[in-house]
Parts: C-alpha cells; sequence; structure tokens
C-alpha cells in the first residue's frame, strides 16, 4: 500500500510540474517548407535549423521558442510575427521585415544581420553577442529615462 501511495505521488509531481511545452502545428510546418508563405501559422517551438526561408512570408506567425539556428531569413517578412524566445544564433537575417514583430529574449548570438526593418517591433533583452548588425535599427544601450 505504502509503495502504491508513493507511486501515485510521484507520477502527480510530475503531471502537476511538467513545465508548459508548444509545440508547432506539423501542417503549417509542411505548409511554410512547400508553399513558402504561412501567414499567421503556429510554427511555436519549431525546429528550422539550418532552413531555406529566403522570401518566406511569414506575417502575423507564432514562432515563439522556435530554432532557427543557421537559418536562411533573406528578404523573409516576418511582420506582426512573436518571436518570443527564438533561437536565431548564426542566422541570415538581410532585408528581412520585422515591423511590430516581438523579438524579446531573441538569441541572434553570430547572427548577419542586415538592412532589416525593426520599426514598432519590441526588442527586450535581445543576445547579440558576435552578431553583426548593419543598417538596422538594434543597438546596445538601456532604458529611456522616464
Amino acid at each position: 500500500m505504502k509503495s502504491s501511495i508513493v507511486a501515485v505521488l510521484g507520477l502527480l509531481n510530475f503531471i502537476l510540474f511538467v513545465p508548459e511545452v508548444q509545440a508547432a502545428n506539423p501542417d503549417h510546418i509542411e505548409q511554410l517548407l512547400s508553399t513558402r508563405e504561412c501567414q499567421g501559422c503556429d510554427l511555436s517551438g519549431a525546429d528550422l535549423t539550418a532552413a531555406h526561408l529566403i522570401g518566406v512570408d511569414l506575417r502575423d506567425a507564432n514562432l515563439e521558442g522556435a530554432i532557427l539556428i543557421e537559418a536562411n531569413l533573406e528578404g523573409a517578412d516576418l511582420t506582426g510575427a512573436n518571436l518570443e524566445g527564438a533561437n536565431l544564433t548564426a542566422s541570415m537575417l538581410t532585408n528581412a521585415t520585422l515591423n511590430d514583430s516581438i523579438l524579446d529574449n531573441v538569441n541572434l548570438t553570430k547572427a548577419m544581420v542586415y538592412d532589416v526593418d525593426v520599426t514598432g517591433a519590441s526588442m527586450i533583452a535581445l543576445t547579440i553577442d558576435e552578431a553583426q548588425i548593419f543598417h538596422t535599427g538594434i543597438s546596445v544601450g538601456g532604458q529611456l529615462p522616464e
């Protein structure tokens, strides 16, 4: 009896304290890769490592926590997209549009960010270690005084 109670408590502990896992919609990943358009898609947590996403339409897409390591997003339209917590390490963002997007806690380590429009984007706690950023409104600084 005692071992049954311990087993049940262990199972309850696992169920109650497992962190929420985000999962991309597999149909949306397939749509993106086949049509290069996925406006408003749920790609949260998707592993798009080294994906060739040149010129894709990802307006208003949810890419929260997505893995875009070494992805090529040249000319991509990510207007209004949520990339919070996404990993874009060593990715290429050239001539991309990120207007009004959420870039909070995005990892841009070693990324190449050239001529990217980030007008109106939220960029809290970006990681830009060793990133190459040219002609893009991202800079090192603190909060403006109130």
